[in-house]
């Protein structure tokens, strides 16, 4: 039986920028079937991260490999379609006139919006059910600017996943939602993660209460490096997370939930 090619393989990764150092020998292996979340205050280097693995940013050195393809001899936009990307950043860039479908379909090519492309009815019908697989197929004529944030998120989720990626990164997607809005969604999120053809998922968060079950892995940054990596039971601990964060804290666990109590000064 061949060996299972990893869904990322970053190895020694520094990138400098005007004489600063901003990632500093970051290996990082995630194998597929894996789920991960990434931990880090901010300016620790995770968004700089994602731009690396998303061929966004290039490292000054080390190695870069992401769903089997080697940075140097790929093409990166072929690459780019085979990621899944949703961030809370995005919710301002598309038009509030555009309907939820118009904006999901926009996905197929990483395009802010449909007015100068033509897509497929077939595009179109992936384009709803991705819309229904994500609990907002209500939405698919609704104009993007009357929708509430937490149904934003869910266009955006649906967004990333129209084209079947191999890799899906949600960068702190639970911002801006109210507790309740917060919570359906990463009970949505589970369910898809739950499904035979779910792709690899990076959670890209603040807080680790919105950290899953389903996501064994974690990795916590600090300063451009890899402070801890591991599994996430043995890297959610009051130690890493209070250096990462720079403060004395304590981690809690009620049932399969993680819980942070911070004791600033």
């Amino acid at each position: 039986m061949s060996e299972q090619i990893p869904v990322i393989r970053l190895a020694d990764i520094h990138l400098r920028r005007s004489g600063t150092t901003i990632l500093d020998g970051v290996s990082w292996t995630v194998e597929a079937g894996e789920h991960w979340s990434l931990l880090g205050a901010n300016g620790s280097g995770k968004t700089t991260l994602l731009k690396v693995i998303t061929g966004y940013e290039w490292p000054t050195s080390g190695r870069v490999e992401v769903l089997g393809e080697r940075f140097g001899e790929c093409s990166i936009p072929l690459l780019r379609r085979r990621i899944g990307w949703a961030s809370s950043s995005l919710q301002a860039r598309f038009p509030d006139d555009a309907p939820a479908l118009e904006i999901v379909v926009t996905g197929f090519d990483a395009a802010l919006s449909s007015q100068y492309h033509e897509y497929t009815e077939v595009e179109l019908e992936a384009s709803a059910y991705a819309l229904e697989r994500v609990g907002a197929g209500r939405i698919l004529r609704r104009p993007y600017g009357v929708l509430s944030q937490g149904e934003r998120q869910r266009v955006l989720l649906a967004r990333s996943l129209v084209h079947q990626p191999g890799l899906l990164i949600l960068d702190e997607p639970c911002a801006g939602l109210d507790p309740r809005s917060r919570e359906e969604f990463l009970d949505d999120v589970e369910k898809l993660l739950a499904a035979k053809d779910a792709p690899t998922l990076i959670l890209v968060t603040h807080h680790i209460e919105e950290i899953r079950s389903s996501i064994a892995k974690t990795m916590v940054v600090r300063d451009g490096k890899a402070l801890a990596t591991g599994a996430t039971a043995d890297v959610l601990n009051a130690q890493v997370l209070g250096t990462a964060f720079a403060g004395e804290c304590e981690v809690h666990k009620r049932g399969e939930r993680y819980l942070l109590d911070w004791k600033w000064k």
